[in-house]
């Protein structure tokens, strides 16, 4: 019978063949301890003993102690090696090469040269360099799970009766929370009773508090406003959305851009190739010249080449910026998606749910003569009692009251027929119901973007009334800010011609295409896609081909999602629309974030390479300016975890509740 197993530490094998541990997604109530201290880190460790060690020789060596100097010479060369050699030797009998592989051959060679104490600061400043990368890695990925401390360390709940303080891993689906003012909620839940106020910026990237009650959808780590809740739980707590958010984007992380990809083609033939050139360059300079000193140029060749900064100028940038996207309500899953994010210039908009608010509201009623707008709106109410079309919740909401209604009877495609006091009352599509005398008020409706609805009353036309699904508040701003930028902005819907274009006017869009079914709207952008990158904005269920077929798609609104977030590339977990170009933004900045790091190695490569043939750098001094051209990228990559604010979104007639001067 076999003992218990020791678990084995996944690794992910970058382009310069340097190994990374890959951290398993974490589940919410698990303790995880990632290092995020430097000197948490295995490789600054035996980095920093292989330096102390070679420090004690290089003073032992200044006493004349040159048995001692020798000795820990070689111990700083073995600890600092450890780091790197066993690795790349396994790769080796995989048949993979590396920059592991190019620093070993230096360290050898040195050493078989006599150079016992070039070959350690080799070791020594190496080990520092792979555990400065393990370093950022880690950090930035840190930063993506500090989601998870949103949710709080404690929970109560009623359970026979009783209130009780338990851990939130230990809620399961049917429990009743109680969550009181400035606590935050444990896991996801619908409220059963109370009415508060949720402040969920920093899940969502909402900037004003979102206003809850009996029946409303809560999620994890919204923080409670002044009223008491009691909510139910749905979700536990090691799968409810901020944990679905933190495994999706850790799962995605491994899809690789263009630009990184890019940079592995670069890395993978740059290793044999500078092996082969340094195994000439040896050769040929052994026959023309002294072979030592030929052979530790090739050496010094082979290190000089090493791709380590271009392989992980990519990685950085893009974990740090991934990381910070998501602390502000954007889900970006992986690397390709933000790098392809970064080269859009075309914007295709879905009308329902992304530019307006998928609310339907009453903004206008035209009655007949001797009729006024409270008896028309009563009498539309009596047969939308009995309706489930989504243009009843709005006439409802109208409505000072809603008289009952006898006989209401559905005409598929028109209208409802029913009796209410006694009348015989028609209500339906204007084609259905002639508007009589109230034709030009029902045209001007039309031609305003809203919805006209007649009713006749013992057929005689009372009134028309107008619904609307109103534009975001915010939408204007963001398009004028997507112009600025130079994009195209197109606007794709299923509604007619004539709603669509009055909105997209309101909202400042010249391109609009009408009259869509889902099929048509995939047709459209791939039409956009032979002028340009294209990303497809909308739902993440009735756009889902659009969303397939684009080159990057984004879901609006797609908090507790599971189908939005599967569906799109980029998912906006809040419903302001300004987070769209904040998106646009950020992924064009961290695109040339990742090209000036490219850059930036490939010149350095470009340079060293001639220097290490030529005899003007040595072994150690390329070693060092390739670490110290890695923190420079490293550097670099971590601005990419910065993002901006939200500009101030002014109060408007159509959005009262927005407050000027709201940041995320």
């Amino acid at each position: 019978m076999s003992g218990p197993q020791t678990p084995q530490r996944e690794v992910a094998v970058d382009a310069c063949g340097c190994e990374a541990p890959v951290a398993p997604p974490a589940r919410a109530g698990e303790v995880e301890e990632p290092a995020t201290r430097l000197w948490q880190v295995r490789e600054v460790q035996l980095g920093l003993a292989s330096g102390a060690l070679l420090l004690a020789g290089f003073l032992a060596g200044l006493g004349g102690w040159e048995t001692v100097e020798l000795v820990l010479a070689a111990a700083a060369l073995l600890v600092g090696g450890s780091t790197f050699v066993p690795g790349a030797l396994r790769r080796l009998a995989r048949g993979k090469l590396g920059v592991g592989l190019l620093m070993t051959i230096g360290a050898v060679g040195a050493t078989l040269l006599g150079q016992v104490e070039e070959a350690a600061a080799l070791a020594f400043l190496f080990s520092l360099s792979e555990g400065l990368e393990e370093y950022s890695l880690a950090r930035t990925r840190h930063g993506l799970r500090a989601l998870l401390d949103l949710v709080p360390k404690e929970a109560s709940v009623l359970r026979d009766g009783r209130e009780l303080v338990v851990d939130p891993a230990q809620l399961v689906i049917g429990d009743v929370m109680v969550v009181r003012p400035g606590e935050r909620l444990a896991t996801d839940g619908t409220v059963r009773t109370g009415r508060s106020a949720l402040d969920t910026s920093a899940i969502t990237g909402e900037s004003m508090p979102v206003e809850t009650g009996p029946g409303k959808d809560v999620f994890a780590g919204s923080i409670n406003g002044t009223g008491a809740l009691e909510v139910e739980v749905t979700s536990t707590a090691q799968d409810n959305s901020l944990a679905r958010i933190v495994h999706v984007v850790e799962a995605e992380q491994s899809r690789r851009g263009a630009t990184q990809r890019l940079a592995d083609r670069i890395a993978r033939p740059l290793v044999p190739g500078i092996l082969v050139a340094a195994g000439l360059t040896a050769l040929l300079g052994a026959l023309l010249g002294d072979p030592s000193v030929w052979v530790h140029r090739a050496l010094v060749m082979v290190v000089a080449a090493s791709p380590c900064a271009l392989a992980i100028s990519v990685p950085v940038t893009s974990v740090a910026s991934i990381g910070a996207a998501s602390r502000r309500g954007i889900l970006v899953k992986g690397g390709a998606a933000m790098e392809t994010l970064g080269r859009v210039r075309t914007v295709a908009l879905d009308k329902t749910g992304t530019l307006t608010r998928n609310r339907p509201a009453v903004v206008d009623v035209a009655t007949s003569a001797g009729t006024d707008r409270e008896q028309v709106l009563a009498w539309a109410a009596a047969l939308e009692a009995r309706s489930e079309h989504p243009l009843a919740a709005a006439i409802l909401a109208a409505a000072d009251r809603a008289p009952a209604a006898q006989d209401v009877d559905a005409v598929v495609g028109a209208g409802l027929v029913g009796t209410v006091d006694g009348a015989r009352v028609r209500l339906g599509k204007p084609d259905w119901v002639d508007p009589g005398t109230l034709s030009g008020d029902v045209i001007s409706m039309q031609r305003a973007g809203a919805t006209a609805v007649v009713v006749e009353v013992n057929g005689q036309p009372v009134g028309a009334i107008a619904v609307r699904d109103e534009l975001r508040s915010e939408a204007a701003e963001v398009i004028a800010r997507f112009r600025d930028r130079r994009y195209t902005v197109a606007m794709l819907t299923g509604d007619n011609h004539a709603t669509a274009a009055a909105l997209a006017a309101q909202a400042g869009i010249e391109q609009v295409h009408a009259d869509l079914r889902p099929e048509d709207k995939s047709k459209v952008v791939t039409g956009l896609r032979a002028h340009g990158a294209t990303a497809m904005v909308g739902d993440g269920v009735n756009d889902a081909p659009a969303l397939a077929t684009a080159d990057v798609g984004v879901a609006m609104g797609a908090m507790g999602t599971d189908v939005a977030i599967e569906t799109a590339d980029v998912a906006l977990m809040g419903d302001d629309l300004r987070l769209l170009p904040l998106a646009f933004d950020h992924a064009r900045r961290t695109r040339t974030i990742m090209l000036q790091n490219v850059v930036l190695s490939l010149v350095l490569i470009a340079v060293l390479i001639p220097l290490a043939l030529f005899g003007v750098l040595g072994l150690a001094a390329v070693v060092l300016v390739h670490e110290l051209a890695e923190v420079l990228v490293i550097a670099n990559g971590v601005r990419a975890g910065r993002t901006r604010q939200l500009p101030t979104l002014t109060a408007s007639p159509a959005d009262p509740a927005r407050l000027e001067g709201a940041t995320a």
